[in-house]
């Protein structure tokens, strides 16, 4: 796009206007400048956004008599004809060159404060219903941003968004929370003006159903363990320390970088990596048990790694390396073989930071020899322990079925019903029954389902044999 940019702009000098008002970059700073010349236009720059209505106007009143140019966003265009209903800008002679926002930068701005009338706004959200000269593409109008959570933070949504790419139904939903027309804050119909099929209905409101059912299954999935709160790996205080779900969302062409690879601190791509294994996890002082899938998806993500960028070298610190399931040893092998990665046995105490270059630098020892060692890396990544999602208490207090200590799903006979809780037509599946993997947990599921027919057709002989012995 700059390029383009800077051919109509060459275009207009050449064409005889005195000048095109835009950015440039010049000493690392970024500021207004009127280009006089075609070969200073190399120095043209659109990103951050900069407010440069009044600049133009400046010039204006400096060189009325001129023809001038401007690179701008629509926002300044929008400003700029707002202007001129006040006489305070001349759109004679003046010639625009329309700049198409990035999601990146629509998103950063956001866009609800016009820089004509920022102290004059009253929280209408018009400005945002639409964009006259298509300066800014956005999926809604939805004035509200916040963390996308699918995509562990790293990216943005709006507070009417679709929860994740292959949500069932596919359908948006509304942050109840943040929504300025649920949360009365704003009389906002932002999501509305523009739904094509009239679907936004501010009337719905929570039902509490109440539903015979023969069984309940719980299957109520994980959540990821606060690496934070373990300084000695410095996450969220060292930029090149990140989790394996960041990760895996990075490495995803569906992520915020398209599937890019880059450092946090300078969007650099990484060509030497490091995963620790187990981090809090078969930890007394954290979780004491295994996770189950770790090693694994550890493995997954260096092969990965090395697919994105060929050359790629991972350095994977474990414990134990608990690959049982099948052919998953020899997955491990060919990751060691074919994708340039190496297996240390040790648990990394602390990770420091190279002030030179940020790489951070970890601090282990080789269980096989008994050396304290250090190894600098351009990335970590923590392989942080998995637990019952959250609010699983809560849910159990409600169906009244135990939990373990770790807040697992109890089971009171294991060997000949491993799927029932302690409330009889309750089961349970998958990760809030135990630590396990997606292969285990579809196995499980069909386990469930199969169980929970089994209840209901038990329930159904004992009313028929019922209903005949009282006829």
């Amino acid at each position: 796009m700059i390029e383009t940019l800077k051919r109509e702009a060459s275009r207009l000098l050449q064409e005889g206007y005195d000048g095109v008002v835009g950015l440039r970059k010049r000493w690392g700073h970024i500021g207004p400048y009127l280009f006089t010349h075609a070969d200073e236009l190399q120095d043209l720059v659109v990103e951050p956004r900069y407010p440069i209505a009044r600049f133009i106007c400046q010039m204006q009143k400096i060189w009325p008599d001129r023809r001038l140019g401007a690179v701008v966003r629509g926002c300044d265009e929008r400003a700029l004809k707002e202007l001129e209903k006040r006489g305070a800008f001349k759109k004679d002679g003046f010639a625009f060159i329309g700049i198409v926002c990035s999601s990146e930068q629509a998103e950063a701005c956001n866009c609800e404060k016009p820089a004509y009338t920022t102290f004059q706004c009253t929280g209408c959200w018009k400005c945002v219903e639409s964009c006259e000269k298509e300066a800014i593409r956005r999926i809604n109008v939805c004035p509200i941003i916040r963390p996308n959570k699918f995509d562990m933070g790293l990216s943005k949504r709006k507070a009417i968004y679709l929860a994740f790419p292959q949500a069932v139904p596919k359908k948006a939903t509304r942050d109840a929370d943040h929504c300025l027309k649920i949360t009365e804050k704003l009389d906002c119909k932002g999501c509305e003006n523009v739904c094509e099929a009239k679907a936004i209905s501010h009337d719905m409101t929570d039902e509490i159903l109440e539903l015979d059912v023969g069984a309940i299954l719980v299957s109520t999935g994980l959540d990821f363990y606060d690496v934070s709160k373990l300084g000695e790996y410095g996450y969220g205080k060292i930029p090149n320390v990140i989790t394996a779900m960041e990760f895996e969302r990075l490495t995803s062409a569906s992520g915020p970088t398209g599937g890019e690879l880059k450092r946090p601190s300078d969007k650099r791509i990484p060509s030497n990596i490091a995963f620790i294994q187990c981090v809090g996890s078969r930890d007394f002082k954290n979780k004491p048990y295994c996770s189950s899938v770790c090693c694994m998806h550890a493995t997954k993500e260096a092969i990965l790694a090395y697919e994105h960028h060929r050359g790629t070298k991972s350095t994977i610190f474990y414990m134990d390396l608990r690959a049982v399931g099948k052919r998953f040893q020899e997955y491990v092998t060919r990751a060691k073989e074919e994708y340039n990665t190496t297996y240390i046995r040790g648990r990394p105490g602390k990770i420091e930071v190279n002030d030179h270059n940020g790489n951070p630098i970890i601090w282990y020892e080789d269980t096989t020899t008994g050396e304290t060692k250090t190894f600098e890396t351009e990335l970590v990544i923590l392989c942080q322990a998995l637990v019952p999602s959250e609010g699983i208490e809560e849910l159990a207090r409600i169906l009244d079925i135990g939990l373990d200590t770790h807040n697992f799903v109890e089971t009171p006979d294991k060997l000949f019903h491993p799927l029932d809780t302690t409330s009889p037509g309750i089961i349970a599946c998958g990760y809030v029954h135990s630590p396990k993997d997606i292969p285990d947990s579809v196995v499980q599921a069909s386990g469930a389902a199969a169980r929970a027919a089994e209840i209901i057709a038990n329930k159904a002989s004992k009313l028929v044999a019922g209903g005949v012995k009282d006829a």
